[in-house]
């Protein structure tokens, strides 16, 4: 197995990097996209990623649940792309997002971390960094900040690779 997490902040490249290192690997390629739609501006986004994708790579909408879909997913000679951690986050803590009954960040945050290790292919993870900037207001603000920075480092940890991508352009962190 080799994950290979890239992060960086909002717009930095992060996605067209794990696409180019997916491409570049010239093996089949799963793209799991956990973000819901919420509104036009956020549909807008969405479609530009779609825009930029081959029409060879499968795609798993896969908001929760995450550790199900990768085990799922996850094959030898094959590439997963995660697209991304900071969304799956955001809508498991998010009060107002619509998600199943029984998911829970924890549970949801443990099982992925289990499963991780286990897997048998490559996988890229792509996550924002959200710890650069200063301590929001509001609670959910700070959990969600908290938690992003305890999620990132838990991955790295686990992961072969780590890269941090600003303008475009990536700087290795590990591996």
């Amino acid at each position: 197995m080799a994950v290979h997490v890239i992060l960086g902040g909002a717009r930095s490249g992060k996605s067209a990097y794990a696409e180019q290192l997916a491409s570049a690997s010239e093996l089949a390629v799963t793209y799991i996209a956990t973000a819901q739609v919420y509104d036009d501006e956020f549909a807008n986004r969405i479609a530009h990623h779609q825009e930029r994708r081959p029409k060879d790579w499968q795609l798993i909408e896969s908001p929760f649940n995450l550790a199900t879909t990768l085990k799922t997913q996850v094959k030898e000679n094959t590439v997963v792309i995660v697209d991304c951690l900071t969304l799956w986050l955001a809508q498991c803590i998010c009060p107002d997002c619509e998600r199943p009954e029984n998911v829970s960040w924890e549970q949801e945050r443990t099982d992925f971390l289990n499963v991780l290790s286990s897997l048998k292919g490559s996988i890229i993870l792509v996550s924002n960094e959200v710890g650069m900037g200063i301590v929001p207001l509001g609670e959910i603000n700070r959990q969600f900040q908290d938690e992003q920075g305890r999620l990132n480092q838990s991955v790295a940890k686990l992961a072969d690779k780590v890269s941090f991508i600003a303008a475009g352009l990536p700087l290795k962190l590990k591996g």
